[in-house]
């Protein structure tokens, strides 16, 4: 097979076909998405640091497919974690994206999306919840919007609230910062319990049904994410026209502009501009496990006692916290690390 011609190198990482479109209808060059990543590698690689690594690639002619193993002829340099999948019954060896070449590795083998799991490989304990809304396929913004509220309300039955990260597609992840570090079952619990009270607080507009044919038009509240599940990470583009990506977490106005210059635009505007947003987009805000909020009871008790939607006991603290990232066992169950 003839080898291709490099156009361009970065921290050791030959880079090829810039000119051509990152995928098929992207509306954006190659060149645009490795722009994009080398731009925000900065405040990506964090949320990627010690995780296991699933992309979404998007080849020419191709649809866009998930990638979970290293794929083979990777660098060396690129270090794996060996994870059971119980699923599957077999084992599944991540990436670990540590530096910006191995970034720029991913993107010229057309990488769009970073799907990180919430945690960091080997962590028991978690300092977030997670609420992922999904709308039916056609759905508005509105209704995404409109399924944010009554999860706001159950969140404050505990005295919880959330900081919105918009998907990169069409729905919302409400991040909900602990003050505490929560034991991931627990963590599972309680996001089961907030999805199942947001969902009896507001019936005909949010559900929890998996089976899509059930949901009846409503937003989806997946109570699944939680220990090793994974979400598209923060600044990850997604395999969309135009390159849209995913926003992180902000509250108040500016934070909302700067979703809004990120996320939204004619097509293409946010891979050709992510590079002058980043100066903005670096300063400080929301870090990087959430936002500051009034300290909850017991989120894993209320999850526990109250799974079927009933009103989970609050215990209110006024004391405002500010935490960072906490850590979860691997989504797939035995995980060690490959040599």
């Amino acid at each position: 097979m003839a080898r291709r011609q490099v156009d361009e190198v970065r921290d050791g990482v030959e880079l090829t076909s810039l000119d051509a479109e990152a995928f098929d209808g992207a509306g954006v060059t190659k060149r645009a998405l490795l722009d994009h990543l080398d731009a925000v590698a900065g405040l990506l690689l964090p949320a990627l640091a010690d995780r296991p690594l699933s992309v979404v690639r998007a080849r020419p002619g191709q649809a866009p497919f998930m990638q979970k193993n290293l794929p083979r002829g990777a660098p060396d340099w690129i270090p794996t974690v060996d994870v059971w999948a119980e699923s599957s019954q077999r084992t599944v060896h991540y990436p670990l994206c540590h530096d910006r070449r191995t970034l720029l590795w991913f993107g010229n083998q057309r990488a769009v999306e970073f799907h990180p799991t919430l945690v960091p490989h080997g962590a028991t304990t978690t300092g977030e919840l997670v609420i992922d809304l999904d709308p039916p396929d056609g759905a508005g913004f509105d209704r995404v919007v409109a399924a944010a509220r009554p999860v706001r309300a159950a969140l404050a039955e505990l005295g919880l609230a959330a900081a919105v990260k918009t998907s990169g597609a069409t729905g919302l992840h409400l991040v909900v910062p602990l003050s505490e570090q929560l034991p991931i079952d627990d963590a599972f619990a309680a996001t089961r319990a907030v999805c199942a009270r947001a969902a009896a607080l507001a019936p005909d507009v949010a559900t929890t049904e998996f089976i899509r044919d059930d949901r009846g038009g409503r937003v989806f509240l997946d109570p699944t994410r939680a220990g090793g599940a994974t979400l598209a990470a923060p600044y990850s583009p997604r395999a969309r026209p135009g390159l849209p990506r995913v926003v992180p977490p902000h509250l108040g106005r500016a934070g909302r502009g700067l979703a809004r210059r990120l996320h939204g635009g004619h097509r293409g505007r946010s891979a050709r501009r992510a590079p002058d947003l980043v100066g903005a987009a670096a300063r400080p805000r929301v870090p990087a496990g959430g936002a500051a909020h009034r300290g909850p009871g017991d989120p894993g008790a209320a999850g526990r006692g109250h799974a079927r939607g009933e009103a989970p006991q609050a215990r209110p603290r006024t004391r405002r916290v500010i935490t960072g990232r906490g850590g979860s066992r691997p989504a797939h169950g035995r995980c060690a690390p490959r040599p």
